[in-house]
């Protein structure tokens, strides 16, 4: 005799809604097979029973283990450094930056990527991200694209790197096959080659030419590599980007100079940083700015030396395009 669902106990009727939750789950042989090897993978003791906490004690255990992620980053301070002075170096040859990666780390990569247009006014052709199955994989998990190092020798390649580009393979495991492939390409065309991972013991930190190893340990979640190790990821890509465009003199004092303006909110942004920068007031640095076709360099050379736009333009030509120097800092 079938029973009426009303009738059936709270704790069978969250069990039938779960069986059907997880009917609707992967199947299993989907799942890549774990390397009980990489730190990535195991279990975080701290997490035990992490299903049976209330949600204040899961998000205060996420919170406890994130603060080990800046000290982490901290300790490869020295290997980022390197890498930011070592990028530069061959940027001022022309050369370009590029990330690789697969699933969060991939995606991370495309971000720091995407961000450096509008933020310090260079090419989108100089930073790039590329992430293992192509743009659709930025928004849908792309199965087995991460497994075939062919592919990262096959998309690095219609890049026709160069020894002036900068390669940075992004992987939490250290060995993502896509990964590797890409890297491998990178040495063999004379490119300098970088390497993130959260475990200093693997092919990828063993493979590239400078390597930044922030080791967070295990996640809450074994082997969800999105957390820990991704944010750190994203910590590492931040301070290389912003360090590297920083060197090139993208960045006057502490202002974003070379900015773009593509809506209002960026226009106010641009008229606020010419006023912190030159000392000027609004109608000042809105008449510079027009005198100026709103090139932030040129429109700060003439709110600051007096002169005409023509003549801020010579001046910044004449100091290579260095800002501070034709200002006279």
């Amino acid at each position: 005799m079938a029973l009426d669902k009303a009738k059936l106990p709270v704790s069978q009727f969250l069990l039938s809604r779960r069986s059907r939750y997880n009917l609707e789950m992967p199947p299993r042989q989907s799942v890549r097979k774990f390397h009980s090897r990489h730190v990535t993978e195991e279990r975080n003791s701290a997490s035990k029973n992490l299903d049976r906490m209330p949600a204040r004690g899961i998000v205060r255990l996420m919170n406890r283990e994130d603060e080990k992620v800046a000290l982490a980053v901290g300790r490869a301070l020295p290997a980022i450094a390197r890498a930011v002075e070592a990028i530069v170096q061959r940027m001022n040859q022309g050369g370009r930056l590029i990330y690789v990666g697969a699933g969060t780390s991939g995606r991370i990569g495309v971000l720091d990527a995407a961000e450096c247009p509008p933020t310090f006014g260079v090419s989108p052709r100089l930073v790039l991200g590329i992430i293992a199955g192509g743009k659709k994989a930025l928004t849908k998990s792309i199965e087995g694209a991460e497994d075939r190092a062919a592919d990262g020798v096959q998309d690095l390649q219609k890049f026709r790197l160069t020894p002036t580009d900068s390669v940075v393979g992004i992987a939490a495991s250290g060995a993502t096959p896509y990964v590797l492939g890409a890297i491998a390409c990178a040495k063999r065309c004379g490119s300098l080659t970088i390497g993130i991972t959260a475990n200093r013991r693997s092919p990828l930190a063993s493979s590239a030419k400078i390597v930044i190893a922030p080791e967070v340990g295990p996640e809450i979640l074994a082997g969800s590599t999105r957390l820990k190790a991704g944010t750190a990821q994203k910590m590492v890509l931040n301070m290389l980007s912003t360090a590297v465009m920083v060197r090139l003199g993208h960045v006057y004092d502490n202002l974003m100079i070379d900015m773009g303006e593509a809506n209002e909110k960026l226009r106010e942004r641009a008229q606020w940083i010419l006023r912190e920068a030159s000392g000027r007031d609004v109608s000042a640095v809105t008449r510079a700015l027009r005198q100026a076709g709103h090139d932030l360099r040129v429109a700060l050379i003439l709110l600051k030396r007096g002169v005409s736009a023509a003549q801020a333009r010579r001046i910044l030509k004449q100091s290579g395009g260095n800002l501070r120097k034709a200002l006279g800092e």
